[in-house]
């Protein structure tokens, strides 16, 4: 019986820590503006700020963050990685990544913001986690919070 219980146990936990030990190529975040405001430099400060935040949330979940300096300009030619249609895979494959990490940030109004955040499995191209959060307050501190409880209530939760 403690044999059977301990090969369920496995069974159970495998694939979360599997998941959770696999390289991912998380690319920097876009900032889709749908309000009637510009975008302004304090905004683009904060979506470079979130990637680092993202990046830290990830590795602390167990994920092995790969850096996606070597496909750079690639990213910047591709204008939106979010609307593709999976050119990110192959990039990630570049970079020995078992994961394409794919997140933006939609700016409906200064007080009305959700950020996205989307994995693929690399080979297969399948969606294997997803989620969006919405924040009140353009600021360091909803974005910041925003991203913490995306990544560890959605995309790492267990």
């Amino acid at each position: 019986m403690r044999y059977v219980c301990a090969l369920l146990l496995l069974v159970v936990l495998a694939p979360a820590a599997r998941a959770a030990s696999e390289k991912v190529a998380l690319f920097p975040f876009e900032l889709v503006n749908t309000s009637l405001e510009p975008t302004r430099p304090d905004e683009t400060a904060r979506l470079q700020a979130l990637f680092g935040q993202a990046r830290a949330r990830l590795e602390a979940a167990g994920y092995t963050v790969v850096d996606t300096a070597p496909v750079a300009d690639e990213v910047a030619r591709a204008s939106s990685l979010r609307d593709c249609n999976g050119c990110e895979l192959p990039l990630a494959q570049r970079l020995d990544a078992g994961l394409a990490a794919v997140g933006w940030v939609q700016k409906v109004s200064n007080l009305i913001l959700n950020i996205n955040l989307q994995i693929r499995d690399v080979a297969s191209g399948r969606l294997l986690k997803a989620g969006s959060v919405d924040i009140r307050g353009n600021t360091d501190e909803s974005w910041k919070r925003g991203i913490t409880y995306l990544i560890d209530r959605r995309i790492a939760a267990r």
